[in-house]
């Protein structure tokens, strides 16, 4: 399970502009300035890194092989299949009505100022910084209203929610490279899901920690009203509707390609 704690919270904030052809301009143009953007194009690597990390410390394999497994890993995941579902997602799951709303606030000073703390938060770098202040944050904040609200955060960005389904993801597909490794001496890819899935209460309480040490970390910046608008902004008929549907194609596009991992990792360790 140490694995797990290479799964940053800080990826939930990343940023960065990715290109693609659409049918709706209106939809890219919101994915395109919202932070959401960059979780596409940083999924396979964070993908990757949790599985080499994750056989590495195993001590079950070389680190060569577990190189070699997490290069198949970020392979299996296309950046540019994955936003171009977001974009139908959003385009499907949004009125234009919304779609403009959130373009709206995305394009406000404040958003911009949210944005750019969230780049700075999400860079690799940047995680064991977050790691090591948590402590001092916790503390600074304890009883404060900014801890206070970090539930109604939490709540509307689907934070904690979104880290455990990663999470689950990553481990997914370690669980794919094992299973391959083990070939028939070891427990099948099915059972290991099934031990992963009821996992998941557990795997809360730990993401959850992770998830306000970031949520500390990224805003300390911001003053308890620019905070309270910027939950105002998710909690909010558009907000409430973009963050849904975004969270929830991500996962899916992340998710199905495990089992394709676990085919090309067979391939690999049994050649014909």
């Amino acid at each position: 399970m140490r694995a797990l704690s290479q799964v940053k919270p800080a990826l939930l904030f990343l940023l960065l502009v990715c290109t693609s052809a659409t049918a709706s301009p209106l939809a890219d143009s919101v994915l395109r300035a919202s932070p959401v953007d960059s979780i596409v194009a940083q999924y396979p690597a964070m993908m990757s890194q949790g599985v080499r990390d994750g056989l590495k410390q195993s001590g079950r394999v070389e680190p060569f092989v577990a190189n070699t497994i997490s290069s198949i890993v970020s392979n299996a995941f296309s950046v540019a299949e994955i936003r171009a579902q977001m974009i139908e997602d959003l385009d499907q799951g949004l009125s234009d009505q919304q779609l403009n709303s959130v373009l709206d606030w995305y394009n406000t000073p404040l958003a911009e100022k949210i944005t750019q703390a969230e780049i700075a938060a999400s860079r690799p770098s940047v995680w064991k910084e977050v790691e090591a202040e948590a402590a001092q944050l916790q503390k600074k904040y304890k009883g404060s209203e900014r801890a206070k609200l970090f539930d109604r955060f939490d709540m509307a960005a689907r934070a904690t929610e979104s880290a455990v389904d990663t999470t689950v993801a990553v481990q997914l597909g370690l669980a794919s490279a094992m299973a391959a490794f083990n070939g028939s001496k070891g427990p099948t890819f099915e059972q290991l899901q099934q031990k992963i899935e009821a996992q998941r209460p557990m795997l809360r309480g730990m993401v959850a920690q992770q998830v306000y040490a970031g949520y500390l970390y990224t805003y300390q910046d911001l003053t308890t009203s620019e905070l309270k608008d910027y939950i105002g902004f998710l909690e909010s008929d558009a907000g409430s509707a973009f963050t849904r549907v975004a969270t929830d194609s991500i996962q899916r596009s992340i998710t199905e390609p495990v089992e394709s991992v676990g085919n090309q990792l067979a391939r690999f360790f049994n050649p014909q």
